[in-house]
């Protein structure tokens, strides 16, 4: 059985924004990958039932990419919402595009999610 309340994800989003305020990234950027992170991590709770899911930040001069790493072989679905008032299924459109390449990965034991952003965008 999953737990109701979505893991708390708040000191892995601070951290990641002192990182890219601290290399001197724009504001809208950071708030960009704050948001897109928050999505990948809880979708890796959300749809593949994942308590805590793994976070990889790497931060290059000129790249961000985020990594998120949970324990469901499923791959998610490209397509859109069922109907316009859906209450949910938009995350990875959304993932999508606030960033500048975005993709999941098959992994031995699960999958990654992962998106680069530019720091010039």
């Amino acid at each position: 059985m999953r737990a109701i309340d979505p893991p708390d994800c708040s000191l892995a989003r601070a951290e990641l924004r002192a990182a890219l305020l601290s290399a001197g990234w724009p504001p809208d950027v950071i708030d960009d990958a704050e948001l897109a992170f928050h999505e990948l991590y809880i979708n890796a709770w959300q749809h593949a039932g994942c308590q805590a899911p793994a976070v990889l930040v790497c931060l290059r001069p000129a790249v961000l990419r985020v990594s998120v790493c949970d324990d469901c072989p499923d791959l998610p679905s490209p397509s859109l919402p069922a109907d316009l008032y859906s209450l949910s299924g938009r995350g990875l459109h959304l993932v999508r595009a606030l960033t500048h390449r975005f993709g999941v990965d098959p992994a031995k034991t699960g999958k990654v999610a992962w998106f680069e952003l530019d720091a010039a965008a």
